[in-house]
């Protein structure tokens, strides 16, 4: 009998060819047994399949009682078969049942067999089944008959989940099926929702071809694919822009490591000689290796699956003569663009006419890429576990960046409420869109400007859209952010220059660098901190690197020439340093006027109020400061002592507690006092019961993310002032938790419109 150790290949031929032949799934799987046990000497192999629930089932043996063929289960974990499937790893034993964790089953027949080797049946790290052959006397299998056994099993595991082996309606569950409805809730970050195509970032290459004709022409394919692999990690890593990565370039040398193992390629080798193609000679490889890391106790080696899965998928991709990522590929008209985390510049090579959403496994609100999808307007949602190994391009999906909540391949009737729900949606924009001229006035005839919040220049064609009053707030970090060097000079003029002629006779005020706590450069070394949103960041390092800020007051200057021109210092928390930055403004348009430039028409200068230690400076502050914005995000969370980024703490206080408007008040009052102006600009200006709250207590400057010009709009325009601005008098002394439900209901009572 000629053994799969001997020839694996042709043993692959003959289980492609039955796999090639018409007949039910039973059958095929019978013919397999059979073929395998005559292949391997043996006088038994089985396979058992993972069923709903996590059980083993015996779907077809050759050797042992075929009453027992879907009647036998075994739980994962229980017995050597749950053992293999548990564990994801093989077992060979000489003598099975003198094995501590064997199980006796006597509806199998199997009591004269003492000889035992099994493998599991993976794919994407996971356990779909095991096979295993048993013998009457005792022998420990071989190397290359365990081996034979894997390859086996990798092919298996292909047919399996695509539904070639065993019908979906046939085997249930298994955890990696990709033709079931799949929904999984996340982390919001940008709103919107969004019904589309999935399209993967790096796309995961489907082998198609996985029994090879001729192993030396897959050899070849193989050294040739892993030297391009090489060099392309290579070229990542040394590229100049990293040297100023810090522990991030740590992490790409250790991605190097990963490409240049000679372990990893060896195994890829062995692989290939069993009768694979390269293709599949990677994914069984990775699948065993990804199970291994998977289940292991150190998180940092469970955290390398993913460079792994990485690595071996950019492999495929090699093989395939495939790009890097999707950008550059015929999309469709309704991308959800998929990846487990991706950079700012990489979202904005994607056409944005047809980008629809993002999902990401990994992303936070602060990201950076996080940032560019708000300025795109793009819902997005990240957090979401096990995403890109559940997804294939062209599965449909639905993203509801409202909720943080993902359908993939969704049942007709979550997309039919998704439809209505668009529908809906789409109605309120035509009314907002009816409004984008009319004035933000309440009905008693007292007028607010909606501003927007933008720092990139695609926000700019939104000041048109919308109708908005001016940019009353523009990060100029965001442009230093998505790059990998610092803007020059004239970069930055020009960039502020743009801004300034699309806003025309509207207003815009700059936002000098808010650098440090969440947003960092890629570029600028910066030490851990413990507190860092509290640590050395925007004005501080402003004030102690003078350069950097100088150099961005000139290019304002510059921008400006012959117009008016608003700054604004961040995270300023006593006057001492306001009036610090203020001096050198001062001292770069005396050093304009020196060298005979143009001088802005106008130039104010103000503040962010974030730090409450402010509030109690207001009078000295607003005797040298133009304005005072209030940046509601960090105010809160310094108010409050609740840090927004921790997700026990980021829904417990309330930016309608009485302490807070109050406080809120109290700014208002000084700067009417001083005759100067006051404007909100974090969150809390954007949402339309906020913003009735904030107008209630006399602030007459909002500004908010486009989006919310619209919702702000129409509710400032359905309601009196004098009834909501009443009840919050009496009620700002309020001893209780927030004044939210008492203040909505007073304000619909008004006949406001809320969305």
């Amino acid at each position: 009998m000629v053994t799969a150790a001997g020839n694996p290949r042709m043993l692959l031929r003959r289980l492609r060819d039955i796999m090639q032949e018409r007949t039910s799934a039973q059958d095929r799987l019978d013919r397999i047994v059979t073929l395998i046990a005559s292949n391997m000497v043996a006088e038994v192999c089985s396979i058992y399949l993972m069923r709903h629930g996590g059980e083993l089932e015996l779907f077809a043996t050759e050797g042992l009682n075929k009453a027992a063929v879907h009647n036998t289960r075994l739980k994962k974990g229980e017995g050597l078969v749950g053992d293999i499937a548990l564990h994801a790893r093989p077992l060979n034993l000489p003598d099975a049942q003198s094995h501590p964790n064997f199980v006796f089953l006597p509806e199998t027949g199997e009591e004269p067999f003492q000889s035992l080797m099994g493998v599991p049946i993976l794919r994407d790290g996971l356990c779909l089944g095991v096979i295993v052959v048993q013998n009457k006397t005792r022998r420990l299998y071989d190397e290359e008959e365990v081996e034979a056994a894997q390859t086996i099993a990798m092919v298996l595991a292909e047919m399996v989940a695509s539904g070639d082996l065993v019908s979906p309606t046939e085997l249930e569950e298994t955890g990696i099926r990709r033709d079931r409805p799949w929904r999984a809730k996340g982390s919001a970050i940008a709103d919107g929702v969004a019904i589309g195509e999935v399209v993967l970032h790096e796309p995961r290459v489907k082998v198609e071809r996985l029994i090879a004709e001729n192993p030396e022409v897959e050899r070849v394919r193989l050294e040739t694919a892993v030297a391009e692999l090489r060099s392309s990690v290579d070229e990542m890593v040394d590229h100049e822009d990293m040297e100023l990565l810090g522990d991030t370039k740590e992490v790409l040398e250790a991605y190097r490591m990963f490409a240049n193992d000679s372990g990893w390629l060896t195994r890829l080798r062995e692989a290939i000689g069993t009768g694979l193609t390269a293709e599949a000679a990677v994914e069984r490889v990775q699948s065993e290796t990804r199970a291994r890391l998977m289940r292991h106790t150190d998180p940092y080696l469970r955290e390398r699956a993913h460079d792994l899965d990485d690595l071996a998928n950019r492999l495929l991709r090699h093989l395939a003569g495939l790009a890097d990522t999707s950008a550059g590929a015929l999309l469709p008209d309704n991308v959800v663009l998929i990846a487990r985390a991706m950079g700012p510049a990489e979202l904005l090579d994607y056409d944005r006419a047809k980008l629809k959403a993002v999902v990401l496994e990994e992303g936070s609100p602060t990201s950076h890429v996080a940032i560019v999808a708000r300025a795109l307007g793009i819902p997005l949602v990240g957090r979401i576990d096990n995403l890109v190994d559940m997804a294939d391009s062209g599965n449909a999906i639905i993203v509801d960046g409202e909720r943080g909540e993902v359908h993939l391949r969704p049942a007709a009737d979550v997309v039919a409420s998704y439809r209505a729900k668009l529908a809906v949606m789409a109605q309120r924009e035509l009314e907002f869109a009816a409004l984008r001229d009319a004035p933000a006035e309440t009905a008693d005839g007292v007028a607010v400007a909606l501003n927007l919040n933008a720092g990139l220049a695609v926000d700019l064609p939104h000041l048109d859209e919308t109708g908005a009053a001016g940019i009353g707030l523009f990060r100029t970090e965001l442009p230093f952010m998505i790059t990998t060097r610092l803007p020059s000079l004239r970069q930055q003029t020009d960039l502020y220059a743009r801004v300034l002629t699309a806003a025309g006779s509207r207003p815009v005020t700059f936002r000098t660098l808010d650098l440090g706590g969440d947003k960092v450069l890629p570029y600028m070394h910066m030490e851990a901190e413990e507190n860092p949103a509290m640590g050395w960041r925007a004005i501080r390092i402003s004030l102690d690197r003078p350069a950097l800020l100088r150099y961005q007051l000139r290019a304002m200057i510059a921008a400006a020439a012959g117009r008016s021109l608003n700054v604004m210092f961040p995270m300023i928390a006593e006057v001492a340093e306001f009036a610090q930055a203020r001096a050198l403004l001062d001292a770069e348009l005396a050093r304009a006027a020196s060298l005979g430039k143009t001088l802005p028409a106008a130039v104010r200068a103000g503040t962010m109020l974030e730090v409450p230690s402010l509030g109690w400076s207001l009078r000295p502050l607003l005797a040298i400061a133009d304005f005072i914005s209030l940046g509601t995000n960090d105010l809160m969370q310094f108010f409050f002592a609740s840090d927004r980024g921790n997700p026990r703490l980021g829904d417990r206080y309330d930016a309608l507690s009485p302490a807070f408007l109050r406080f809120i008040r109290t700014c208002v009052d000084a700067a009417d006092e001083a005759g100067k102006g006051l404007a909100v600009c974090g969150e809390m200006a954007g949402r339309p019961l906020e913003a009735l709250a904030l107008a209630a207590l006399g602030v007459r400057q909002l500004s908010m993310q486009p989006h919310a010009v619209g919702p702000v709009k129409m509710a400032i325009r359905s309601v009196a002032l004098a009834p909501l601005a009443a009840f919050l008098e009496r009620h700002l002394d309020d001893p209780g938790h927030s004044l939210r439900e008492a203040f909505r209901g007073v304000a619909e009572a008004a006949g406001a419109r809320l969305g």
